[in-house]
């Protein structure tokens, strides 16, 4: 009898451990599988930000921010790769090209807060995307989000630069040229000497449109 009792005791051990090491190993799976979702949701988390940071340009209608676009394009072909990198050395490079904008990017400038009259300072959206490589359209699709008056500035429309008779235009229009382009004609007192003016600064501000 106590033989089959210790064998019968024996037993009911090894029906047991079986059990025990079954409900371990679910309650490893259920932690594994849970881990794993976690980790998937988190990474799905990461793409919708980044996605929703870097496709914000996708937003813009076609012509919309062209002067803000306009002006951080020549700013990203004119500085050096040393200025672009360093946060300081970029936002003195935009304030220095801001301070002999034309008309429509010094208003650019001054919504953005380059300029010591500006209202509202947003430079760092300006400053640390460009350092970060990312385009001129994305960077003012953000700035838009925070300012929708940057995207509202539209440059008159332009001159066909292969026909346009410079003679025949006003002295407001020559004059709002030379604004445009950030350049002045302080000895300018006739029609004739704007046309000179114009006429000599042209290479230098159209020299892809012709």
């Amino acid at each position: 009898m106590e033989c089959c009792s210790r064998s019968l005791h024996s037993t009911e051990n090894d029906v047991q451990a079986p059990l025990q090491y079954t409900d371990v190993a679910l309650i490893h799976r259920s932690v594994l599988l849970s881990f794993v979702v976690l980790v998937y949701m988190a990474h799905r988390l990461v793409a919708l930000v980044l996605c929703a940071i870097f496709t914000t340009s996708s937003c813009l209608r076609e012509g919309e921010c062209e002067v803000c676009i306009k002006f951080l394009s020549k700013i990203v072909a004119d500085a050096s790769d040393d200025v672009l990198k360093d946060g300081k050395k970029l936002e003195s490079y935009i304030k220095e090209r801001c301070s002999s904008t034309g008309t429509k990017e010094n208003r650019f400038c001054y919504y953005i807060g380059a300029l010591p009259e500006s209202a509202s300072y947003i430079m760092n959206e300006v400053v640390k995307p460009l350092g970060w490589s990312m385009p001129p359209e994305k960077v003012c699709a953000r700035l838009k989000e925070k300012d929708g008056q940057i995207c509202e500035l539209k440059y008159d429309k332009s001159i066909d630069w292969k026909t346009v008779d410079l003679k025949k235009l006003k002295v407001k229009d020559l004059r709002k040229i030379l604004d445009e382009w950030g350049e002045t004609c302080k000895a300018c007192s006739e029609k004739s000497d704007f046309v000179a003016r114009v006429e000599e600064l042209k290479p230098k501000h159209v020299r892809e449109e012709l």
